[in-house]
Order: structure tokens, then sequence, then C-alpha cells
């Protein structure tokens, strides 16, 4: 039904009702009508019938979409009652002298009673001849949260007939909801129940509708559900409902990431747009995981142009046109070919749009494959940090922020180790340069290329097992875009010299992060199970952390330490660099894992 016909039909209901009250309220109180002329009838009837339509259209109560009907419309229809009533007093005043209350008063109550019991009647109706018809064939469902958005989520799961999942009860940590019912629902009590819920309603489906909820809460809520056979998933986000970009039953799978239990982080937005708000940013492996990740978070701070470099046409072009569908109007996007190994190109590209602030992210970072290719790890990782840091000084560079690792820290494989030079080539640079020159530590990237969650990925689309190195491995994990943001925040903080470390939280267990993935994948640990590889070349077993004395004992920023770095024998690194060619691999890996580790370096420090 259109909206004027379902106006139209609401108009003549409301008329029949309020002409209709008038007269009898006026028999309820005198059935003969032996004090009322017809005078008196028609100017009260007309009055009030005036006055409840034109009150109505201020208040909006034809615009009530009912089947929404909350303590908003009963007050709307309130408000357009009562007010209409002291009008047709005012006016029976007037023009009779005399107020007839006891009449007026009954007219209300037939207002009240048949107005909002006529739009309430159809809500039931509603309710009741559009409810999914046959539930058995439908997916009973756990709702986890009995507040507003859980109860929203309830109304449409049972009145949307394209959704094929059934509300049978609600889960909520407030005692107070407790054994009591919402839209018909039992509140069954908190998370230590679901499991006892899940049997004792035969729960296929669980959804998680709390949208404040802390990353901490919502990993012991999952694991909770993740002991249980039913399929968890999350409402979406609000904002992406009131934006229209996702309908309030499109759910989306509990990822690894949401249960990390680590907190969103909080940025110095006003520090972030000083440093590249307006200004020309260069990102060298603009087109890999973190170096992608930190393009994206750049371009929200608005700079003047951005320029993507890096060595894989494919994926500098990806980056490319996804910022340009976003930006091209309001930043300019130059994708650059070139290999930061090639000084005399790098060279051209500072010369020619001299940024303000370059992130460093090009790199080799594959641990196993560097120990087999260690001169390749030299060349990219020292040789190409160098070139593009010297470019930087060379064309006044104002911030130049290497990307480093955790791998960094007393390294045992070359890719760390080269790291730690890497680290050490742009310490030497900044005693002497006007550029300020700064790395940030970070550890293991959920997502990122080569990382292990998409391999996890593509092995349980064959079926498994999912390898696992040893079962007391461990390792630090954050998310690409929390990495990023967390970069950029460091170079806001440059001085010149810092080694920045990120806040990594707690360490994880490989095969903790496995189990994960089969259950959210739909799967158990029978189906895809789990095979002990061994661990690889150059691996350690734990992520170091290191005392309180190698880290600044106060966070410069949220999640973002300081390290205290020893003085560095350059002499040793230039040998490296002018020597790589000529040394062979076995020896330039010897070479290098003992240069790294001269050093006292700093490792993660855990805030928690």
């Amino acid at each position: 039904m259109n909206y004027k016909k379902r106006m139209s039909l609401l108009m003549l209901l409301d008329s029949i009702i309020v002409l209709g009250s008038v007269y009898v309220s006026y028999f309820i109180l005198h059935p003969y009508f032996q004090i009322f002329t017809t005078k008196t009838l028609l100017v009260s009837s007309v009055s009030l019938f005036i006055a409840h339509h034109v009150l109505a259209n201020v208040f909006h109560l034809y615009k009530k979409a009912w089947q929404y009907a909350s303590i908003g419309e009963l007050w709307a229809i309130f408000k357009s009652i009562t007010f209409s009533i002291i009008v047709t007093a005012v006016i029976q005043l007037v023009f009779f002298q005399d107020i007839y209350f006891r009449t007026l008063f009954i007219a209300w109550l037939l207002h009240i009673l048949l107005i909002g019991g006529s739009r309430y009647v159809w809500i039931i109706f509603r309710n009741t001849y559009f409810k999914k018809q046959n539930t058995a064939d439908y997916k009973r469902t756990l709702i986890i949260g009995a507040g507003s958005a859980g109860t929203m989520i309830a109304r449409q799961l049972k009145t949307n007939h394209e959704s094929k999942l059934y509300p049978v009860a609600f889960i909520d940590d407030d005692v107070k909801k407790h054994k009591l019912e919402i839209m018909g629902l039992p509140v069954l009590g908190g998370k230590e129940v679901i499991q006892d819920a899940v049997k004792r309603f035969n729960i296929h489906y669980i959804i998680i509708a709390i949208p404040s909820l802390k990353a901490s809460e919502l990993k012991k809520i999952y694991n909770e559900c993740a002991k249980t056979q039913a399929k968890t998933q999350i409402m979406p986000k609000i904002e992406d409902i009131m934006l229209g970009k996702v309908s309030v039953n499109q759910f989306k799978d509990v990822k690894v990431e949401d249960l990390l239990g680590r907190e969103p982080v909080e940025l110095d937005h006003a520090g972030i747009l000083e440093t590249i708000g307006g200004k020309t940013v260069l990102v060298t492996g603009a087109g890999g995981s973190i170096g992608s990740e930190i393009c994206r978070q750049i371009c929200k701070f608005n700079p003047r142009k951005i320029i993507l470099l890096g060595h894989g046409e494919n994926s500098i072009y990806t980056i490319d046109m996804e910022l340009r569908q976003k930006y091209q109007n309001t930043i300019e996007i130059l994708p650059v070919i070139a290999d930061v190994q090639d000084r005399d190109r790098i060279f051209e590209v500072m010369d020619t749009h001299k940024p303000d602030v370059v992130y460093h992210a090009a790199a080799h970072k594959h641990v196993p494959l560097m120990e087999y290719n260690p001169k390749e790890a030299v060349k990219n990782n020292v040789i190409g940090t160098k070139n593009v840091a010297e470019a930087a000084d060379t064309f006044s560079v104002r911030n130049f922020v290497l990307i480093s690792s955790d791998k960094a820290v007393n390294p045992t494989n070359v890719m760390g180790s080269t790291k730690r030079i890497a680290e050490m080539v742009i310490q030497e640079l900044n005693k002497h340069s006007q550029t300020k020159f700064v790395a940030v530590r970070f550890g293991n990237v959920l997502g990122s290329r080569g990382s292990v969650i998409p391999l996890f990925k593509k092995q349980i689309q064959t079926g498994g097992p999912l390898t696992v190195t040893h079962p007391d491995m461990t390792r630090y994990f954050m998310t690409i875009p929390e990495a990023s943001r967390l970069v950029m925040q460091a170079g806001t903080l440059a001085r010149g010299g810092e080694i920045f470390v990120l806040d990594m939280g707690k360490p994880v267990k490989i095969v903790d992060l496995a189990k994960n993935l089969i259950k959210l994948s739909g799967y158990t640990e029978e189906e895809i199970g789990i095979k002990y590889a061994g661990i690889r070349p150059g691996e350690k077993m734990y992520e170091e952390l290191l005392g309180e004395n190698e880290v600044h004992s106060e966070a410069v920023f949220p999640k973002i330490f300081i390290g205290k770095s020893l003085a560095v024998d350059y002499s040793q690194v230039r040998v490296l660099i002018e020597n790589c060619e000529k040394y062979d691999s076995s020896y330039i890996k010897d070479y290098v894992l003992r240069l790294a580790n001269k050093q006292n370096v700093l490792s993660v420090k855990s805030a928690n």
C-alpha cells in the first residue's frame, strides 16, 4: 500500500472514531440528549474533528511506521488527542460559556482506546499474519545481547521471510534481564550458559549483537560459542546499518583479528594532519600489504600528493586504482615503478617530486626464503634502504620512517639481521642530516602476504592439514590497519635517530590461531587436522621481550615506546655494503648475523 492510500485510510478511520466518540460520550452521560441542542453537537464535533486532524499532522501521526511502533508513537497519539480535546473545550467556552468536562473526558478516553488500539491491533495482526510459518524449516538462532541491537535483530528475523534464521532465546550478562521475556523470547542467562542453551534449545546459529563489545570480551564470548557446534556470527556495525551499507540481518563472520583481544588505537589526528596534510608523501613498497595500507591511511589525512613506489607493476596498479576511485579529485596520486636497489632511479624520483615525508616499506621479509638468499636480502634490505635514505638526505626530506621488524631483535636469521643493519644505516645518516630518520619495529601482521593466515586459509581450502612448526611456537600479532596507523603516529613523534617499538600485546600460540581459524571456517579439527612440521631455518621458538632497562619505562604515546640503542660501529656496515657482490652467500650469512648481534638491541615491550 502506497503512502497516499495508507494516509487516506488512517484519516478516514480517525474521522469515524472522532465524530462517533462525540455522540457516544454524550449518549453515555445523557441518553436522551435532553440538554444538548443540534448546535452544541455540531460545534463540538466539528471543532474536535478539525483540531484532531490539524494536530495529527503537526505531530506526524500519519507518517508513523506502525510496524515499528514504540513509546514515541504512543506519545504522539497522546499529544494529538489531548490537545485536540483542549482546543474543543476552549471553543465550547467561547460559544456556550460553558465546558462539558465529563463529556470531553469520555471522548478523550474513547480516542485513546480506539485510535491507539486500532494501530496496535494492526501490529498484532501483521506480526501474526506475516509471522514465519513452519519455523522447523528455519535455523534456530540464539542472540547474544538483549539490548536495543539484539531486540532489533530479533524483530527483523521474526518478520523477514528472506532470512532463514528464527530467534528462540537471548543471552545477556545483565542479571536484571535474566528469566524475563523480551519480544516473547526468554533471556536465559549470561555467557556461562551458552553451551547449555545450545543443547537445550537445539540452536543452529548464534548471533553476537553487542555493538559496544570490547575485543577482549568478544574473545571470551566466542570461546564459549566455539565449544558448541553452532555457527557464530556478529551483527554489522550500527554505522554501516545507518549509512545503508548493509541491512540488519547481514551478519558477518567472526575473524581471527577480532579474537586478538586488542582495543582500537586512538590516534593524534592533529599531529598526523600537521605531518602529512597538504604535503607530498612517498611510500616505497606501496604495493605490499603494509605499504598499501599505509597509503590508505595516509590518504585519510589529505596529503597534496602521494607517490606509490614499487617494483611490481601489478601490485602498484591495484593500489593506484583503489586510491583513485576514492581520492582522484582531492589528492594527486602518482604510481612509480622503481627498484630501491637502482640508486640512480631512486635519486631521480626524489629529485623530481621532492617529498616531505618518506615511509620506507620496501623489503624482503620472508624468513626461510632469505636464509637461502642472503645476498638478495642484503641488496634489498640494506643497500636498498641506504639508497632511499641517502636520496632523502640529499633532497631534504623532512621525515624518513623505516618499517623495521621485531626479527631485528637479537636476530637468529638473515632477514632479521638485515633489518637490524638497515636500522644502523639510518641511525648513522641521522647524525649529520637535516632529515629526521627513525625506524618503527613491530611483529607479525595478520593477513599480510606470506604470513601464516593466508597460508592456513589455502590449506583449509584444500582440505588440510594445517602445518604448524611446533606446538609451543608463539608470536606477537596485530592487524594491518593497526600496524599502519601506529607507523604513521610514530612518524609524527620523530626527533631523529629513534627506534620506535610498537606494543604488540600478548603473544599468541600459532597452534591456537590454527584451531580458531578451522572453527571460524566452519570445520572441526578432526576434519582438517593439524600437522607439526618442525622449526624452519632461522626461526625462533619465542619472540623476545627484553628487560625494563632496555626500553624507556614510559610510552611516548599509547602503545608506542622508544628503544635505547647503543652506538654503532658503522665501518663494518660499510664493508658489507661495498663488498656484497664479492662475498659468497655463506660468508654473507655469517657476516650479517655477527654484525647484527654485536649490538645490544631492544625488543618489543608489552604494555600488558
